[in-house]
């Protein structure tokens, strides 16, 4: 048998020893790691275990002018005449005479138009005859009577034909009468159906009469606003041409329109020269009872977490709070809102980028800041 080679034999010497060096587990005897002692830990791995100092968020923050502000409830709405009516005839006949014409102003009582009736007058004339007849009649027999020549019932029956004589005069009077169209109120005329000559019956249109001052805004009040616009509240109407009138409002219906839920409303505006006419888109801006209001730029205005408009607010501990408000007004240099706390301190730079309860670094807002122009705080109180 061969004796096994040398190099054979310490390869499998080097084997055990090595394998009986990993079964016992001693690694750190090797490296640097033998002359640490148990409990020690690299610098940098100490380093990442202490917690960073927490940076706060800056935010610019503002303490608004509160003004006194007339809350506005815009509305869609019309212009409307503030009275119209269609001039028809009362009697069938050919119009004779037509006295008006497409823009003429007419007062209360004015002839528009007389119908040819030369038959009702002389009817008219007949009665007044008979009339003035039965009238001398029934004096002479009063006067007979009193000299005891005629008996008292000679008397009855002239009283009874004198009366029978005066109610023809008024039947034929009111026959004739209905051959004449007047105006029932003052105004102009807008529109005329008829000529001259032409037969017209009984209960033709003839003319259409408006009446323009006041000029009439109409619109609907939703429910919800209703309660903030009463009978007397100043208005301002805007019309689709860009001119602003101001007008009262005269009336609000008390019951509500069933489709939409809405109340109609009346605002009166003057219109002496009759320069605002009827049928025109207008914008109709009620203005209510005065609130205590602020000024800001639309930019300012947030949601919560729950989608409510509002503003972010610092809170006296320096932290961020929410407050929701009411929307006035929108006008042109901003938003008017109410609802905002007296002393409150507005965050109006980085509020979109902190929460409620977060500790932010506070300081004070430039104008620029806000809005990008300068903006002043005699401007805000505007």
């Amino acid at each position: 048998m061969a004796k096994p080679r040398f190099h054979t034999v310490a390869a499998f010497v080097v084997l055990a020893v090595s394998a009986a060096w990993v079964l016992t587990g001693e690694f750190s005897s090797i490296g640097s790691a033998a002359n640490e002692t148990p409990g020690d830990e690299p610098q940098s791995i100490q380093a990442a275990a202490a917690p960073a100092e927490k940076v706060l968020r800056t935010v610019a923050v503002i303490e608004p002018d509160f003004v006194q502000h007339n809350r506005i409830i815009r509305i869609s709405g019309v212009t409307s005449p503030d009275k119209r009516t269609t001039l028809a005839t009362r009697s069938a006949g050919i119009l004779g005479e037509l006295k008006v014409k497409k823009g003429d102003r007419v007062q209360a009582g004015d002839v528009v138009l007389v119908l040819d009736g030369a038959e009702k007058r002389a009817m008219v004339e007949t009665a007044k005859a008979l009339l003035d007849q039965r009238q001398k009649e029934a004096e002479n027999i009063e006067r007979l009577v009193r000299n005891g020549i005629s008996p008292t019932t000679q008397s009855d029956s002239a009283r009874s034909a004198l009366a029978s004589a005066r109610s023809q005069l008024e039947a034929a009077q009111a026959d004739l009468d209905r051959l004449t169209v007047v105006a029932p109120f003052s105004g102009i005329i807008d529109q005329v159906m008829v000529e001259e000559g032409s037969w017209l019956p009984s209960g033709e249109a003839a003319a259409v009469l408006l009446q323009l001052d006041p000029v009439v805004a109409l619109g609907e009040v939703s429910e919800r606003e209703i309660a903030s616009v009463s009978v007397g509240s100043e208005a301002d109407v805007r019309l689709i041409s860009g001119d602003v009138v101001s007008g009262i409002v005269r009336h609000v219906s008390l019951e509500a329109t069933t489709g939409t839920r809405t109340f109609p409303i009346e605002v009166a505006i003057a219109n002496p020269d009759n320069k605002l006419p009827a049928g025109m888109t207008a914008e109709i801006m009620i203005k209510s009872e005065a609130v205590q209001a602020v000024k800001l730029p639309r930019s300012v205005v947030t949601l919560d977490a729950a989608g409510n408009l509002g503003l972010r607010i610092l809170n006296a501990d320096n932290t961020v709070g929410f407050v929701p408000i009411d929307l006035i007004d929108d006008s042109p240099a901003g938003l008017v809102l109410s609802g905002v706390p007296q002393n409150a301190k507005i965050i109006v730079a980085g509020q979109d980028l902190v929460s409620d309860g977060e500790m932010v670094n506070a300081v004070p807002a430039d104008s620029t800041l806000i809005t990008g122009s300068t903006v002043t705080t005699a401007e805000r109180s505007q």
